[in-house]
């Protein structure tokens, strides 16, 4: 039986896009576990170990610019559901607790508990990370290559100072100019 785990990463930050990351293992893989709980060198050589192994393995892309007009609800199941099409299996996992129809199973804490969501949940997050160190070189006033797109103290100052970028997801931006006030930046 072919298992595809599937995983997103970055729903929350101010900026940048979702990952989606489907895998279908070809074999087990040592060090397996939830992105969020391994450090970044550990994700990079696990990342490296399933890459190599013959794993099956797909990502999707949902932009800023997409989650600002359809909105993170939609982006975080729609990536999902593009993901089912590019991998074929007998069984889709997700990771969360969304309702994605007869064909993907949605457990909540599935990146900490089957071995092929905690693949697609570090693929995801260094390919997400990646991407917001390529885009901290267009603009790194806003510190992504540390905050990867987050809303630190650092980046919310930031956009006070510079304002938004096309990358920037604006209602997340506006509701965190809100809540924070005008903290001073110490991060």
């Amino acid at each position: 039986m072919i298992v595809c785990g599937m995983d997103e990463c970055g729903r929350g930050p101010l900026a940048g896009p979702i990952v989606g990351v489907a895998v279908a293992l070809a074999r087990e893989i040592k060090g397996l576990g939830d992105s969020k709980k391994l450090t970044e060198r550990q994700r990079n050589k696990i990342y490296k170990k399933i890459v190599r192994s013959g794993a099956v393995i797909a990502a999707e892309i949902i932009s800023a610019r997409q989650i600002n007009i359809r909105g993170i609800a939609w982006a975080n199941k729609e990536v999902f559901k593009r993901l089912a099409k590019k991998i074929p299996a007998d069984k889709y996992i997700a990771d969360g607790n969304l309702k994605l129809g007869k064909k993907i199973k949605s457990i909540i804490k599935a990146d900490d508990k089957i071995s092929q969501v905690m693949a697609a949940s570090i693929i995801a997050k260094v390919f997400r990370d990646r991407i917001m160190d390529h885009l901290h070189d267009q603009f790194p006033d806003y510190g992504w290559r540390h905050n990867k797109g987050y809303g630190t103290r650092y980046h919310i100052a930031a956009l006070r100072e510079h304002g938004t970028t096309k990358y920037h997801r604006s209602m997340f931006v506006n509701t965190a100019l809100k809540n924070h006030g005008s903290r001073s930046n110490n991060e």
